[in-house]
């Protein structure tokens, strides 16, 4: 999708890495589950991935904005990020609205810093 749509997963700007929003898309099965939890992972894992790639960890982010189509859905979202980011504490907003695909439950956007 980075391709069609002109945009990169994540741009390394010197100790930072910026890492655009990202959905819960399960590229091992080229599904969009249906459940909040299953997504929330998946976009974590990609996000996870695409700072390795990048020379980051998850460790090192310092900021990340959820964006939930669901108020429902926040104490399961909060649970899984709560799984990654309990020590780590980055700064972190969460935005009730819609996303682009209806079957998008949950957009995580993230950035690290060295």
């Amino acid at each position: 999708m980075e391709r069609s749509a002109g945009y990169s997963r994540a741009v390394i700007q010197g100790d930072f890495a910026h890492v655009a929003g990202t959905t819960g898309y399960d590229y091992d099965s080229m599904q969009m589950p249906a459940d909040i939890r299953e997504q929330t992972r998946n976009c974590l894992a990609t996000i996870a991935q695409a700072l390795h790639d990048g020379g980051f960890t998850l460790e090192q982010v310092v900021r990340v904005n959820y964006y939930v189509t669901d108020r429902a859905n926040v104490p399961a979202v909060f649970e899984e990020v709560g799984k990654v980011f309990a020590d780590i504490r980055p700064a972190a907003t969460m935005v009730i609205c819609d996303l682009i695909d209806p079957a998008m439950l949950i957009e995580i956007e993230a950035t690290a810093q060295r």
